[in-house]
């Protein structure tokens, strides 16, 4: 089959010299070819490792950062805690306390139930003082009649 091959080569005349310069051509375009890939492809790895080098490095640092911050919560938590007790004491009293106001509200409605049959007394006695007033009024008109008419030069009109 290698000899059918060269015999349809020299059918085509092709030489083998032109072969071998095709080869060597081919193979110094392959060269070309790859330094031109290594001028692109070594400093892009080399970029490649240092981004993942710092990407790692940031991973560190935010981990680190979360353990001060988780450090930190936890001890705000204990304060926070111990507040929300007294807060919950505080509510307590509170409560307690509205509790006597309520108690004291109710004991002040009672009085002022109390109170109100007293204020319609008073309703009355001030309709009274009306009358008594009136009464004194007229019983003043009355001697100053009496009087006009026991001593008529005394009198002024």
């Amino acid at each position: 089959m290698v000899g059918n091959n060269e015999a349809k080569r020299a059918d085509q005349g092709i030489d083998q010299s032109e072969m071998g310069y095709s080869i060597d051509r081919l193979s110094l375009a392959f060269e070309t070819s790859a330094r031109r890939w290594e001028l692109i492809v070594y400093p892009s790895l080399f970029a490649f490792i240092i981004l993942a080098a710092y990407g790692f490095y940031l991973v560190y640092s935010l981990a680190k950062d979360v353990h001060y911050l988780a450090i930190s919560v936890d001890s705000n938590m204990t304060v926070l805690s111990s507040n929300m007790q007294s807060v919950s004491q505080n509510m307590s009293k509170l409560t307690s306390n509205v509790r006597t106001m309520i108690t004291h509200i109710e004991s002040i409605d009672n009085k002022v139930a109390t109170l109100e049959p007293m204020l319609t007394n008073m309703g009355s006695m001030d309709q009274s003082m009306k009358s008594l007033t009136h009464s004194t009024h007229y019983m003043r008109n009355d001697m100053a009649l009496m009087n006009r008419n026991i001593y008529p030069g005394l009198c002024p009109s």
